[in-house]
């Protein structure tokens, strides 16, 4: 997995774009920004907090594109909306279906003052 494939995507962001306030990150769950036509997924859990480019690799379309709801109950895998591939919601890896062979971009985070910000700690 390449941690830098974010960048490759178009519009994406430099590092240190503010992607939300630091007072409205999920608990739990899911959260979609656009940042200019970059697709950003959030994913809360009890592991923590993570990033991945809102883009299906094996489409290209947003996750979420045809619902919100796409974090499994047990809130341990991403499925895809469009072709209900499976991801791992901690490590973005493909676990099933069309995901298999393939990962989400992951894009690294960090929280600077009150904002949620891309990049590196």
């Amino acid at each position: 997995m390449n941690r830098d494939a974010w960048r490759d995507f178009p519009g994406a962001p430099p590092e240190g774009t503010c992607i939300c306030a630091a007072a409205d990150l999920p608990v739990a769950g899911v959260a979609s920004h656009d940042l200019d036509g970059f697709p950003i997924l959030l994913v809360a859990s009890a592991d923590g907090l993570r990033a991945y480019v809102n883009a299906c690799p094996h489409q290209y379309l947003p996750l979420d594109w045809r619902s919100s709801n796409i974090l499994s109950a047990d809130g341990e895998t991403l499925r895809c909306s469009n072709h209900d591939a499976g991801f791992d919601a901690c490590t973005g890896r493909g676990v099933d279906g069309l995901g298999q062979g393939c990962a989400l971009d992951p894009v690294p985070l960090r929280v600077a003052g009150d904002w949620l910000v891309i990049g590196s700690a």
